[in-house]
């Protein structure tokens, strides 16, 4: 079963697909949509596309653990993508992964204007890759 992670944003939106067992990130890119329902619908006839089994959506909790505005933006996504298909939707805490994305760009020697075009698709790779590895 394949699994497709969601880093969902405002404007972009972060996604990664597992290959057929769900060990490995096989596909990572970024959809712009600033639109949640044409979001969904995109994403859903995506994930439909290529068989994905579950979808793991980013789930951005305070750094207390707390949960702010931007994890309910998440919360309302889940409803959106329930609403649209039979793909059960995991909520997945994703502290730091966009911090982490900025840093494996860095690393790789993007510059920092260029993170935009990609941050979004690495940090749903982190998201999947940390998701996978409970799988083990």
């Amino acid at each position: 079963m394949r699994i497709m992670a969601i880093d969902y944003g405002a404007a972009r939106i972060g996604l990664a697909v597992s290959d057929e067992s769900a060990t490995l990130c096989g596909d990572a890119f970024t959809l712009s949509e600033w639109n949640a329902s044409r979001a969904a619908d995109k994403i859903v006839k995506e994930a439909l596309s290529r068989g994905v089994g579950l979808f793991v959506l980013g789930y951005p909790k305070n750094m207390d653990g707390t949960v702010g505005d931007a994890a309910g933006k998440s919360e309302s996504f889940k409803r959106a993508l329930e609403e649209r298909c039979d793909i059960p939707v995991t909520l997945w805490d994703e502290r730091r992964t966009t911090i982490a994305a900025h840093e494996i760009l860095h690393a790789n020697g993007k510059k920092m204007k260029s993170h935009r075009e990609s941050v979004d698709a690495v940090a749903a790779s982190l998201i999947l890759e940390g998701y996978l590895g409970t799988l083990k």
